[in-house]
């Protein structure tokens, strides 16, 4: 008796439907997010006033201070979910993500450090500083793994180790520097911890630009990164240029999560969870997988941070807890899978 298994076909229409349904939760999520506060508003008057309607407070509480929240937590989302999608296919690794390989704590710690350094910096100062500190992590786990190296080349489990060492080594110092700083600058840098409270228009227009230029870089790499995947021979017979290919992906990827550390800080497996997720939706081919993956982590972290804003008025839960909580069984699975 022959057993038959069933293996979804992935195509352009299904990515466009699973794209869809996405983006239509999303837009759910984000008008329930712009009505919680401490006035709440109903649905109707938020899409009212997004559209133009509405009175002066409504359109103060849901444009001035909410819509801005949403906003980041959406963007650091797709750029955490973005950059983990182009170092697992950069690095052929599936343990690769931002939070696990030393990126975001890097960035998290120069991001404090040059606060602290230089208080009335300009905002346009910050996500170069954090750019700088998320390849000081990643090239510190790259250089550690190094003494780790088999014939067999890294193997993904002690790259994820050392990354997670590394990590909450650069986290321990960026706590301790935090807990030491002044009284209104620590409590000004507590987003870096992995939070979208308090995020304002400022925090918003400090990663827009960032995102307007790297998420549609990104995806002009997607044919790149699926020659990459294939492996050195391979894409050297194709004619690519492997190492440049591979500098230019790894520096977009790096750059995408050192500035989404500067609007929301380190939200822990985003980058692990909506890549693989992205992948059992509509395949592996980058062209499909980075925009599924783009709209996953839009939608994980911004049903995270309304999750951490619903649950226990008027305290606030942040995000990066759920993220975690959702996220690190799957790392230990991968883990396991992985040995």
């Amino acid at each position: 008796m022959t057993v038959q298994v069933y293996a979804p076909r992935y195509t352009d229409a299904r990515a466009l439907a699973v794209a869809g349904v996405l983006a239509a939760l999303t837009a759910v999520v984000a008008v329930l997010a712009l009505g919680l506060g401490a006035v709440a508003t109903p649905a109707a008057q938020v899409w009212a006033t997004l559209w133009g309607g509405g009175d002066d407070l409504t359109r103060q509480l849901v444009l001035d201070l909410r819509l801005p929240r949403v906003g980041v937590s959406m963007l650091c989302g797709a750029m955490f979910a973005t950059s983990g999608a182009m170092m697992q296919g950069v690095i052929r690794n599936p343990l690769a993500s931002p939070d696990i390989i030393g990126v975001g704590a890097g960035a998290g710690l120069a991001a404090t450090v040059f606060l602290l350094a230089w208080p009335d910096a300009p905002p346009g100062g910050l996500p170069w500083a954090a750019l700088a500190g998320a390849w000081g992590g990643f090239g510190l786990v790259l250089l550690l793994s190094q003494e780790w190296r088999g014939a067999g080349g890294l193997h993904p489990v002690r790259l994820a180790l050392v990354g997670v060492a590394v990590a909450a080594a650069l986290g321990a110092v960026q706590q301790l520097i935090l807990v030491r700083a002044p009284d209104g600058l620590g409590a000004a840098l507590t987003f870096l911890t992995g939070s979208v409270y308090g995020a304002d228009s400022a925090r918003l227009w400090r990663v827009l630009p960032w995102a307007l230029v790297l998420l549609p870089a990104a995806l002009l790499l997607a044919r790149t990164l699926d020659v990459l995947n294939l492996g050195e021979d391979l894409a050297t017979g194709l004619g690519t240029r492997v190492n440049p290919a591979r500098l230019l992906s790894l520096g977009v990827g790096v750059a995408l999560a050192g500035a989404a550390v500067t609007g929301a800080g380190i939200l822990g497996f985003v980058g692990l969870l909506a890549p693989h997720l992205a992948r059992l939706l509509v395949g592996a081919r980058h062209g499909r997988m980075l925009p599924v993956s783009m709209l996953l982590g839009a939608l994980l972290v911004l049903a995270a941070d309304t999750l951490g804003r619903a649950l226990l008025p008027p305290l606030e839960v942040p995000a990066g807890i759920f993220t975690t909580l959702v996220g690190a069984p799957y790392f230990l699975y991968l883990l396991r899978k992985s040995a």
